[in-house]
């Protein structure tokens, strides 16, 4: 009977080589931010000619130096654990690393939940008059009347009010449909079942598409029939915000498990060791959880 030796009591700890991708990042997204800066500055100086600059190219520069970045990044990433040289201690990093992430994510969108909130139970009021602000409803803006929607700003310009049960509720369904869908790939690699694992994962990437693609027609429909813009008041502003981020998480959502459809089908996930499928399950349940959060407080109340 043979007898552990004192090292084989530790854990392994694998440490990385050496990697440029962290610089690259870096001078990436500094040139990803300088470049949309300059744009959104030429934007407003440029109005009325229609030319962007050269700020819009900068930062489509910098936007192709993150794409590569991530994409080499998890390229070298995965051949690390496929050669074995993960341990147990990297699948605990890996998971803190994805929980405070999400943690970030969940801060992120409440600053946001919390702007809306502050106009509508706040300022709302104020501009109508409540408290001690009587003078000031009287003096600005007397035949304000606080509603919520607000479709007539202040100053007098109209719009529309996006309605909920259309296209809203159908990317609803579409959503919930996916957490399902992603579940049941999830337990079926869980349990080893490659087929199954592999339909439902392309079924869960491919209704993000077809939610992307609602999203896109509702916007086209608000932007030419409503007249309901990003410049429509504080309502237009916070609809869009919203809504526009939470669409720009779907498509990160999306492509992820995009990669991971086109890994499954390469046999790169065990029952012991999926974590990088964990992580996108976990990123893709929050996003819907987001949603929901949208539709009740966006687009319902």
């Amino acid at each position: 009977m043979s007898t552990e030796t004192e090292q084989e009591k530790y854990e392994k700890y694998y440490v990385p080589e050496q990697s440029i991708w962290p610089i690259v990042g870096a001078v990436g997204l500094f040139i990803l931010a300088f470049g949309a800066g300059k744009f959104i500055q030429q934007s407003t100086e440029t109005v009325n000619t229609g030319d962007a600059g050269w700020g819009f190219s900068v930062f489509l520069l910098g936007l192709a130096i993150m794409v590569f970045m991530v994409w080499s990044w998890w390229r070298d990433t995965i051949r690390e654990s496929m050669s074995g040289l993960y341990s147990a201690q990297m699948d605990r990093s890996f998971r803190q690393g994805m929980l405070w992430f999400i943690t970030s994510e969940v801060m992120f969108f409440a600053a946001f939940f919390g702007g809306l909130f502050y106009a509508r139970t706040l300022i709302m009021p104020w501009l109508g008059g409540e408290g001690n602000n009587a003078m000031t409803h009287a003096l600005l803006w007397p035949d304000f009347i606080p509603a919520w929607p607000m479709t007539e700003t202040p100053s007098g310009e109209t719009t529309t009010a996006m309605g909920a049960f259309g296209l809203p509720a159908i990317n609803t369904a579409i959503l919930l449909t996916s957490s399902w869908t992603l579940t049941i790939a999830h337990h079926a690699l869980k349990e080893g079942n490659r087929n199954v694992l592999l339909n439902y994962t392309v079924i869960t990437a491919a209704l993000g598409i077809i939610f992307l693609g609602l999203q896109v027609l509702e916007y086209y429909h608000a932007y030419n029939d409503m007249g309901l813009t990003l410049g429509s008041g504080i309502y237009g502003s916070t609809f869009f915000m919203l809504t526009g981020f939470h669409g720009f998480h779907v498509t990160i959502g999306t492509i992820y498990l995009i990669v991971l459809s086109i890994r499954c089908s390469q046999g790169h996930f065990k029952p012991e060791n999926h974590f990088a499928y964990e992580a996108g399950a976990w990123y893709w349940h929050f996003v819907d959880v987001v949603w929901l959060f949208l539709f009740i407080f966006v687009y319902i109340l």
